[in-house]
Parts: structure tokens; C-alpha cells; sequence
């Protein structure tokens, strides 16, 4: 009965604290939202008022004009699907390289590629990754933004780490039946790790999308700026102090990220779940 009893408590405090927790991480959703539909004087009006009175829709439209923001949103979104696209295949390529197969200098190839995480990278290599960039003639272009970015070191490691969980019974059964480690890879490997690639899909999204110092240094032209550097521009516009437009724009960049999260939520719990299962 104790103990019941003790499961109950826990599971209350438990939830509870989830509860107060969603409750602070969603505030800045909610409030960037509420003034994105309010007016100017309603923003600025004291004391603070959580709820809107009226609906101002006008923000959305003024956060449109203001900058070419659905050519920004484009490019934000071209820019994060192939960087998404590229990190995804070289990650998982690599990851059952190292995961599957020996060879010379695995182990040593492997630390290296592991060991760039703890390098700053948008420090160290923004001036020198410039230079290539501009000797390669890519300034003001997608590769420019898209190509220094289709490989990651966290990747190779996340899907080598899952690739090593998968019993290698399949692998053996795979080879009896014929098939070649690329066959094994695509028909046994991928289905199997669909939750794992799901959550990194939206966290290497997630990171493309709100990618600001490398694009706003390499697109210098309006066409081919980025909704994040859009953002900095409506800021910095003559509706500065009209933050009913800016969080406008802000809501507006948000949603492609919400809407892949709301749609792919399943495979990241299950990421989540899985990897805490297996240690």
C-alpha cells in the first residue's frame, strides 16, 4: 500500500513539474504570438497585457512588405533541406563505415572526425572558409551556404553509436541471403533506424534554418539573404519600435520548424526513448 501510495505522489510531482516546465518553455511562443496580433499601442500599453483585445493581422502583411520576406523564407528553406539532405547521407554513409567494417585507421580516422566537435568552428574557420568561397566565385549563391555544411562530425558519431546497437545476426542473415552491404544498409539498416533519423532530420534542420552569421557575411544581396538575417533587416527598418511586426516575422519563421517537429514528434520521442534504453 506504501508503496502504491509512494508511486502515486511520485507520479503526481512528476507530471507536475512537466506541466510548470512546458508552461515556461511555451510562455515565449505565446507571448511572441499574442503581440504579433496586437497593435502598437497595445503592445506598449502599462501594466502588460497577456491576452489580446482584437486581432491585428496587419502586422503579418506590413513584416511581409517590409523585406522580400517570402524570398528569404525560400532560400532559408532551399538552404536547409539540402544541408538537412547532406548531412543525413554523408552521416549515415560514414556511420556504417565505421560501425560495420574494419580497416587501417579506423580508430584513428574516427577520434579526428569526433575530436572536431570541440572546435569552434564559426570562429576559427569563417575567415579562411571566406577566402575559398570567394576564390571559388560562390558569393551570393546557394553553395556557398549549403556545401561547407553537408558533413557533421555529431552525425557520424550518433548513427555509428545506433548502427553498433543492431545485432549483427542481420547482418549475417543478409549476407547469406545474398545481399551486398549497401542492399544490407538500405533494406535492414535505414527501416530499422527510422526513429534515429527522424530526430537528427529535425535537429540538423532545426540548426540549418536558424543558421545567421555564415549567410549574412556570404549573401550580400538581398534575393539571397536568409528569414533569420530578414529578421535582423525588419529590426533594424523603420518599424523598429513596432514589435507587433517584428514578432510578426518572427512567428513566421517559426512555424516551418513547429510544423517538421509536429510532423515527425513521433520518430523524435521514439529517438529519445531509444537511446536512453540503450545506455
Amino acid at each position: 500500500m506504501k508503496k502504491c501510495t509512494r508511486k502515486i505522489v511520485n507520479t503526481i510531482l512528476v507530471e507536475t513539474g512537466l506541466v510548470v516546465f512546458s508552461i515556461f518553455m511555451f510562455a515565449p511562443i505565446f507571448l511572441a504570438f499574442t503581440m504579433s496580433i496586437q497593435s502598437p499601442e497595445f503592445v506598449f500599453s502599462y501594466p502588460p497585457k497577456i491576452f489580446p483585445r482584437g486581432i491585428h493581422f496587419e502586422n503579418y502583411l506590413q513584416a511581409l512588405k517590409i523585406v522580400p520576406f517570402l524570398r528569404m523564407m525560400w532560400n532559408s528553406l532551399t538552404i536547409a533541406f539540402f544541408i538537412t539532405l547532406g548531412k543525413m547521407v554523408t552521416g549515415i554513409l560514414a556511420g556504417y563505415a565505421y560501425a560495420n567494417f574494419k580497416f587501417k585507421g579506423d580508430s584513428f580516422t574516427f577520434g579526428l572526425i569526433f575530436a572536431t566537435l570541440y572546435i569552434p568552428a564559426e570562429i576559427l574557420l569563417i575567415i579562411p572558409l571566406f577566402q575559398i568561397i570567394s576564390k571559388l566565385n560562390w558569393v551570393n549563391t546557394y553553395q556557398a551556404m549549403i556545401v561547407p555544411f553537408t558533413a557533421s562530425a555529431t552525425n557520424v558519431f550518433l548513427f555509428q553509436q545506433h548502427f553498433k546497437t543492431i545485432p549483427r545476426d542481420f547482418e549475417d542473415a543478409a549476407r547469406i541471403d545474398g545481399a551486398s552491404p549497401l542492399q544490407y544498409l538500405i533494406k535492414v539498416v535505414l527501416p530499422l533506424s527510422r526513429p534515429v533519423i527522424g530526430g537528427a532530420a529535425i535537429i540538423n534542420f532545426t540548426y540549418a534554418w536558424n543558421m545567421y552569421l555564415w549567410p549574412m557575411i556570404v549573401a550580400m544581396r538581398d534575393d539571397m539573404k536568409t528569414v533569420q538575417v530578414a529578421i535582423n533587416m525588419i529590426m533594424n527598418a523603420e518599424s523598429s519600435n513596432n514589435w507587433g511586426v517584428i514578432m510578426a516575422a518572427t512567428m513566421i519563421a517559426l512555424f516551418p520548424t513547429l510544423l517538421l517537429f509536429f510532423l515527425l514528434q513521433d520518430l523524435f520521442v521514439k529517438s529519445l526513448v531509444g537511446t536512453g534504453l540503450k545506455g
